[in-house]
């Protein structure tokens, strides 16, 4: 980290719980009952939140399971960096394995920036024949360049566009903490 460089942890644990049961009363209100319900989360750090918001939503939804997909999609580095011209996404053959026609999706990702994470995701999905997905995200820069949304949003932020918003999510971190590093 630069001597420039400033990170200031915006959210904390505690703080986010509030944000994470929003967003499950938000989710469930989504789903119709009696229709299969999968959640996918994107690699890396929506995956762990998809699996929060999944055991949460059980009980609102009267199911002893929700099953959580991974998808790995990659277009940036941690630091916004461009790492593949075109956003990279691996296929996964548990979701290419799944009747989706009569399904919905709720795909989860941490922050929504330019959208392409998800446009993406959301073509593959429909490419596997899903009947519905809907989008979560724990954090909306407000800045999508792509014609996407959330559907399910944590918290909204407009920041500087050199800014970067850090999800700070276990087991990849230690701490639950959402955290802004202004240069």
């Amino acid at each position: 980290m630069s001597s420039a460089e400033q990170r200031l942890c915006l959210y904390t644990a505690v703080e986010l719980e509030p944000v994470l049961q929003r967003m499950t009363q938000q989710a469930a209100r989504l789903f119709q009952p009696g229709r299969p319900l999968y959640v996918v989360g994107l690699l890396r750090r929506g995956e762990p939140l998809a699996r929060m918001l999944a055991e949460r939503l059980q009980p609102l939804l009267g199911v002893a399971e929700l099953p959580v997909i991974p998808l790995r999609v990659k277009r940036y580095a941690d630091d916004l960096s461009l790492l593949h011209p075109a956003t990279l996404l691996e296929e996964n053959p548990a979701l290419a394995g799944l009747e989706l026609a009569g399904a919905t999706l709720l795909l989860v990702d941490d922050v929504l920036y330019g959208g392409h994470s998800l446009l993406r995701s959301c073509a593959y999905l429909s490419r596997l024949g899903a009947g519905e997905i809907r989008t979560a995200v724990l954090v909306d820069r407000c800045v999508s360049s792509q014609p996407v949304h959330a559907d399910v949003c944590g918290v909204r932020l407009q920041i500087a566009p050199g800014d970067i918003i850090d999800c700070q999510v276990p087991p990849y971190e230690t701490e639950f903490c959402i955290e802004l590093r202004r240069r």
